[in-house]
């Protein structure tokens, strides 16, 4: 494996004491391969921006929630005007007497997929709550590192009743066009997507959707779907045998040939390209 960053604890944590901090990317940058020695939840405000997490890739944007634990690497490529809040922590200081394991840690059980999406009324609350956070956890007095973790159990809270994965058939509880629009681009990987039959559905002007969605992610919407399966593409080409063609069908491309055009104009790379590259690499 080659060699890559891993972040410590003395350069991001005031104290040894101290159970959490907050780290603002206004904005994230391309950022290398790296683990840590603590562990982070990310949260994506607004922006896009490509997440290569323990080699596979997502496209985020806002709403978007990671939960990272220390031993995973992950690194920030094709970033545009990305802004998100890393709330890092220390499982073992955490002293307050609750089941943080089932909180943070078995999100990703059971072959969950590693992104979450928050609702908008869940990333309203959370924002309020980081602000809170950020305020309080550089503060070394004993009271304020209990505030500080009487925070974050907030946070984890809100984050859990309000996260949702697009491709989950309920998708998000929320009436917010946005976190609809979302789901159902989440579910739209192997079919067509219908944006004029989704804003007559949901009683939206479709003009004013396309411009909200790209001021809130800084892409188009067919944009935010293309990029969303050229990285469930790039994931079946490193971790399956399925031919090309099927590949480009499980992506929603009727046409493996013009999947292969947009796959090679994205990556720079053809998809055999692509996973002869990683053939090598594994």
């Amino acid at each position: 494996m080659t060699n890559h960053l891993v972040l410590k604890k003395a350069d991001f944590f005031v104290s040894a004491a101290q159970p959490v901090a907050v780290a603002d990317r206004y904005p994230q940058n391309v950022f290398a391969e790296h683990t840590h020695d603590f562990c982070e939840l990310v949260l994506v405000w607004r922006g896009n921006g490509l997440h290569v997490l323990n080699d596979r890739p997502y496209r985020i944007t806002c709403g978007d929630l990671f939960y990272i634990r220390a031993e995973d690497r992950h690194s920030y490529e094709s970033v545009n005007g990305l802004v998100l809040h890393n709330i890092i922590y220390c499982p073992e200081r955490l002293k307050i007497n609750v089941d943080w394991d089932d909180l943070l840690h078995s999100v990703r059980d059971a072959g969950k997929d590693p992104r979450w999406r928050l609702s908008s009324q869940g990333m309203a609350q959370a924002r309020q709550l980081i602000v809170q956070l950020e305020h309080e956890s550089v503060k070394p007095d004993a009271l304020s590192l209990c505030l500080t973790e009487s925070l974050f159990l907030q946070l984890c809270i809100t984050l859990r009743r309000h996260r949702y994965q697009t491709q989950d058939a309920a998708g998000p509880d929320s009436s917010e066009i946005l976190d609809l629009l979302m789901a159902a681009l989440g579910q739209s990987l192997e079919t067509p997507f219908e944006l004029t039959q989704f804003c007559q559905q949901h009683q939206v002007a479709e003009r004013h959707l396309r411009q909200f969605f790209r001021q809130q992610t800084g892409m188009s919407i067919s944009q935010y779907l293309r990029q969303l399966r050229i990285c469930q593409a790039q994931d079946l080409l490193r971790n399956s045998e399925l031919l090309v063609g099927n590949i480009a069908t499980r992506c929603g491309f009727e046409d493996s040939n013009y999947f292969s055009v947009v796959f090679t104009k994205e990556t720079g790379m053809t998809p055999r390209m692509w996973r002869q590259r990683y053939a090598v690499d594994v």
